[in-house]
């Protein structure tokens, strides 16, 4: 399980440490020096083209400027492959600054060629000696020119982003925006041209993001790498932030032993933490103990949503699928997958409402999907129901939502579809909104409905009344139609299948949604295979992808 601590957690942590007078700075300074290290001696071991030399930096004739001398440089183990590169500094303020400096010091010493521009107007002083003392050239505020900057950058191996730390709040500010935004335009650029462009590690976090939500208020210099110090900080695995923050690399720097035990707001599923969600057949189970998945999906326009959905819940192991839906959309099913009931009956959870348009021109659909809401939120008698049922809500059933829902309930919506259900609950919000800050939408829409919310997205965003999970294990080629309704399918039968454990325990049901996107995006990884895929093929995957996580 991956845990995200907030800005404040990480600063409760680290009081004591520092009060104990640990040294977290060398700590953490050393760490990002060993991944800028490795990470340009890999790359040059690539055989990649040289970088061109800076002419600005050294004279006409190879010599440096005047008043840019170094003493000579003594390379370390790592820093063999690494020597003769350059690296460049963006250093801020406070601690974070000093992270950066301390491991510029490394560099130089290392044998690289280190630049160091001062952002900030008052940097860590201790740090700026050491950094001096070992050779590097330093560039003070007062001296600083963007086109300089970019100008160094583009000639450099590495770039270390230590312009702000986990304190910062809302967009960067003067000078630091303003380089950044340049910095951004040059890497574009340079994609756009089929040119290089250096390795950046964000020390840290990529300065700019917000650190505790995954927004981006402002311009934020994508991290091929991310150090960060203790633990994950919510803003590296959340939307829209975590997709700027590159390869995250925690560094352990003595924080677990700082405090006692921890309870995250923000976590990522990984597979052990899936393979305990799952519930395997034992040799007393029989198909309604193993759970059966109720399904009202598809209509005659849309009859492939239907057969998509069952193929998710058949594929995923479910007990038992019931189909319910007009014949065009049954018959189909069943060419597919004969072993689909399509006769009503008592079921473990439900999937209502891919394929059926919210404009109510199907009413048969609509009113099977009514009388499924009325078992999931209570309104009618049990013995009228057969019971309270946790389910799956997508598509065309948000809109048929009358009755504040149970947390057993998993709304499944993309940003489109959240702005449409906000807006309707009195929000104005579009689609531009959420998907800027998706976790603070899909927190809100939780607390209005009551729902569980699965917010789809190339991360996925899951919120329950107590954690947020937040995963990212598809290949961008899963953005394709059908795909939302597999994951529906397989969602529900894990959900009939842990049915009495998530009544029991509603706050169990986010863990389940995240355990289904886990799998639904490995097995399109696995289908994939590094090119285009089809909702098909992803359903088709999901057996070998459970069997492969139970294995592990």
């Amino acid at each position: 399980m991956i845990e995200a601590w907030t800005a404040d957690e990480i600063r409760a942590a680290e009081k004591p440490l520092l009060d104990a007078g640990v040294p977290l700075m060398d700590r953490a300074a050393r760490a990002i020096a060993r991944a800028a290290l490795a990470d340009v001696a890999r790359r040059r071991s690539g055989g990649g083209a040289p970088r061109p030399r800076f002419a600005g930096f050294l004279g006409s004739d190879g010599v440096p400027g005047p008043g840019r001398v170094r003493p000579p440089r003594r390379p370390g183990a790592v820093g063999n492959a690494a020597h003769g590169a350059r690296a460049v500094l963006l250093v801020g303020a406070g601690n974070n600054g000093g992270d950066t400096l301390f491991a510029g010091a490394h560099l130089a010493r290392s044998g690289m060629h280190v630049t160091a521009f001062l952002v900030a107007g008052v940097v860590h002083g201790e740090g700026l000696a050491a950094l001096e003392a070992a050779g590097a050239d330093v560039i003070a505020r007062s001296e600083l020119r963007v086109p300089v900057v970019v100008e160094h950058v583009e000639a450099a191996d590495v770039v270390l982003d230590g312009l702000v730390g986990i304190g910062s709040r809302g967009a960067l500010r003067p000078p630091s925006g303003g380089i950044v935004r340049a910095l951004v335009e040059s890497r574009s650029a340079a994609e756009t041209a089929g040119t290089p462009w250096p390795w950046v590690v964000a020390v840290d976090v990529p300065s700019g993001i917000g650190v505790d939500d995954g927004s981006v208020p402002g311009p934020v210099l994508p991290a091929d790498r991310t150090v960060t110090f203790g633990a994950r900080k919510p803003g590296l695995i959340l939307p829209p932030a975590a997709h700027l923050a590159g390869v995250v690399q925690v560094a352990d720097v003595g924080l677990g032993t700082a405090q006692g035990p921890h309870v995250p707001g923000t976590l990522r599923l990984e597979g052990s933490d899936v393979a305990a969600v799952l519930r395997v057949p034992g040799v007393r189970d029989h198909k309604y103990t193993r759970g059966v998945v109720g399904v009202v999906a598809g209509t005659e326009k849309y009859p492939g949503a239907g057969v998509l959905v069952t193929a998710g819940a058949v594929r995923a192991g479910a007990g038992m699928v019931r189909a319910l839906g007009p014949t065009t959309v049954t018959d189909r099913i069943l060419t597919r997958h004969p072993e689909v009931v399509t006769a009503g009956g008592r079921v473990q959870s439900w999937v209502l409402g891919p394929g059926i348009p919210s404009d109510g021109s199907d009413a048969g659909q609509d009113r099977r999907v009514y009388g499924a809401l009325a078992a999931v939120t209570g309104v009618l008698d049990a013995e009228v129901t057969g019971g309270v049922v946790p389910a799956v809500i997508d598509a065309g059933a948000m809109a048929m939502l009358e009755h504040r829902l149970p947390e057993i309930a998993v709304l499944t919506p993309h940003a489109r579809e959240l702005a449409e259900l906000m807006r309707g609950l009195g929000h104005e919000v579009d689609r531009a909104d959420v998907e800027a800050e998706p976790v603070r939408w899909a927190r809100a829409a939780q607390r209005a409905t009551g729902a569980t919310v699965l917010l789809k997205g190339s991360v996925t965003v899951i919120v329950g009344s107590g954690a947020t999970f937040t995963q990212a294990d598809a290949p961008a080629w899963l953005a394709t139609a059908g795909a939302g309704d597999v994951l529906a399918g397989l969602l529900g039968t894990l959900l009939a299948s842990r049915a009495d454990d998530v009544l029991a325990d509603p706050t169990l049901t986010s863990r389940v949604a995240a355990a289904a996107v886990v799998l639904h995006g490995r097995a399109a990884a696995l289908a994939s295979g590094g090119g285009p895929v089809s909702a098909t093929d992803v359903a088709d995957a999901v057996p070998r992808v459970i069997a492969d996580v139970l294995a592990a």
